[in-house]
């Protein structure tokens, strides 16, 4: 997905090894969620995990992006690109009651948890891609 190409990352808890001529931007934060899911927990997961996503957004002005995805092959595999204004964003979004129902209503189903911090690459370009996937959805209905 276009989301993913400007970032690269460490793992929580680390520090990262800076980039040689790339400068880090410290205030908004990036993390990138790997989780496997229990296949018999999979729909009723996805839909928590939608309304959850969902929530986030519309009600949270500091968070940006919660874009959660799955592997085609193995759709147990999913992946969440979560983007807060900062850090004290993601502290709030925590103790959100929407996320504090999603963690509880959803830690039987999963399976494993990965967590992982991200830096942007290139953050200027960010907002373009932003601008690019609202232009395209005022152009296109998208299926549920």
């Amino acid at each position: 997905m276009a989301f993913c190409f400007g970032l690269s990352g460490h793992v929580m808890g680390q520090d990262p090894s800076p980039m040689e001529g790339v400068q880090h931007q410290r205030e908004m934060m990036v993390r990138l969620a790997v989780i496997e899911v229990h296949q018999e927990f999979l729909d009723e997961y996805l839909a928590i995990l939608k309304e959850e996503a969902e929530a986030s957004v519309r009600t949270e002005p500091g968070v940006l992006c919660i874009f959660h995805m799955y592997e085609r092959e193995d759709p147990t595999q999913i992946r969440l690109l979560e983007i807060y204004a900062d850090s004290s964003a993601y502290q709030a979004h925590l103790q959100s009651p929407h996320f504090k129902h999603y963690k509880s209503a959803t830690l039987h189903m999963v399976k494993s948890l990965q967590l992982f911090d991200m830096d942007a690459i290139d953050e200027k370009s960010m907002p373009l891609i932003f601008a690019k996937i609202k232009e395209k959805s005022l152009h296109q209905v998208i299926p549920e």
